[in-house]
C-alpha cells in the first residue's frame, strides 16, 4: 500500500499507515509546517505581552485592583521589566524565525538576540506617549457616544478601544521592524473584537471605533485625527489579480483626513481614494472614488412598502401588497 499524498486513502483504523501518509506529505509539500528549523514565536507569550500592556496602560482595570499611590512605582517598575523580558525574547524569536525562513544560512542568533533587546528598549520607551494617545482615544469614545455612562464603561468594556488599544502597540513594533509579532496581535484582537486592523495602517489621535463589529482597516490606509467610524466599515484595497505581489509596498487603501465620520457597513476601497476633511460617508454607501472636504455622500433612500395588519387575505380586507412577505417581525 502507497503511502504518497495524492494517492487513495489508507484504511480507517490503519494508524501507522495515516502516520506514514501524513510524514510523507509533509516531506513532499514545504508547505504549512516548521519542521528542521528552531525558531517559532509563542503566541502565548506574546498574549501575555498584551495583559501586561493592558495593565500598564490602564491600572487598576487590568491586573491588580487595589491599588494605591504608595504600591505604583514597584508595581509599574515590575510591570515594565517582566514586559521588556518577555519583548526581548519573542522579538528575538520572531527576527530568528524571519531569517530561518528566508535563508538558514543567514541566521544569526546572536545578532537577533542584541536586536531583540535594543528594539525592546525602544519600544519600552514609547510607552508613555502610547497611553497618552490612548487616553485621546478613551476621551474620543466617551464623548462621541451619548450611551457611554463614563470613561470608566469605555476602558472596560468597550471593544473599539481594546482594537485600538492593541493597534496602537502593533503599530510602534511594525514600525520597529518586527516580524510576525504585530500580525499575531492584532488578530488576537481580531478576535476579541470583531476588528480587523492590520498594524501597518497610520491611525491619528482621537480615533473611535463605536460597535467595532465587521471593521477592517487595511495596511496603507491613512487615517487623520478625530475620526470616527461604525460598525461594519471596509477601508479596503480593490481586488488584484492573483499573484499580484508586485503590490506589497504601495498605498492599496485609502486615506482618512482629520474629522471624517464613515457610518455602518460603508466600503471605501483604494489607494488613491481620499475622504477630505469633514466629510460624512454614510451608511452602506461603496465608495472608489475621493471625496472633497465637507462633502456628505449617501445613497438613495431605498423604497419602502409598509403593509397594516388589518389587511388580511380575503374576506373583506384589501389584499397584501406582493412585495410584503406575510409574516411577523
Amino acid at each position: 500500500m502507497s503511502n504518497k499524498c495524492g494517492d487513495a486513502p489508507v484504511t480507517a483504523g490503519d494508524l501507522h499507515g495515516i502516520v506514514e501518509a501524513l510524514i510523507a506529505g509533509y516531506r513532499e509539500d514545504p508547505r504549512g509546517h516548521h519542521i528542521n528549523k528552531r525558531f517559532t514565536p509563542s503566541p502565548q507569550e506574546i498574549t501575555e505581552i498584551i495583559d501586561l500592556l493592558l495593565q500598564i496602560f490602564y491600572p487598576g482595570y487590568h491586573g491588580r485592583q487595589d491599588l494605591s499611590d504608595a504600591d505604583l512605582l514597584y508595581h509599574v517598575g515590575t510591570l515594565v521589566s517582566t514586559l521588556q523580558a518577555k519583548l526581548e525574547r519573542q522579538i528575538e524569536r520572531c527576527l530568528c524565525f524571519q531569517d530561518e525562513t528566508v535563508d538558514a544560512g543567514r541566521l544569526d542568533v546572536p545578532k537577533c538576540r542584541q536586536r531583540g533587546r535594543d528594539v525592546a528598549r525602544v519600544f519600552v520607551g514609547r510607552l508613555p506617549d502610547v497611553r497618552r494617545r490612548l487616553l485621546l482615544d478613551v476621551q474620543a469614545a466617551f464623548d462621541g457616544d451619548p450611551a457611554a455612562a463614563s470613561m470608566d464603561e469605555v476602558i472596560l468594556a468597550y471593544p473599539g478601544l481594546l482594537a485600538v488599544t492593541v493597534h496602537r502597540v502593533a503599530h510602534e513594533l511594525y514600525l520597529l521592524g518586527v516580524p510576525l509579532m504585530p500580525r499575531i496581535m492584532s488578530e488576537w484582537a481580531h478576535t476579541k473584537t470583531g476588528a480587523d486592523i492590520h498594524p501597518g495602517a497610520n491611525i491619528g489621535d482621537s480615533f473611535f471605533i463605536d460597535h467595532a463589529t465587521g471593521v477592517v482597516v487595511g495596511e496603507t490606509t491613512d487615517i487623520g485625527a478625530h475620526v470616527k467610524l461604525y460598525q461594519g466599515v471596509t477601508l479596503g484595497a480593490v481586488s488584484l489579480p492573483q499573484h499580484s505581489r508586485g503590490a506589497r509596498g504601495i498605498k492599496r487603501h485609502p486615506t482618512v483626513q482629520d474629522d471624517v465620520t464613515i457610518y455602518a457597513n460603508a466600503t471605501v476601497l483604494g489607494g488613491k481614494t481620499v475622504l477630505g476633511q469633514g466629510s460624512v460617508v454614510g451608511g452602506s454607501v461603496f465608495l472608489t472614488k475621493s471625496v472633497a472636504d465637507g462633502q456628505r455622500v449617501a445613497i438613495e433612500a431605498p423604497r419602502l412598502r409598509v403593509a397594516s395588519p388589518s389587511q388580511g387575505p380575503p374576506g373583506g380586507g384589501a389584499e397584501l401588497d406582493p412585495g410584503i412577505l406575510d409574516f411577523d417581525i
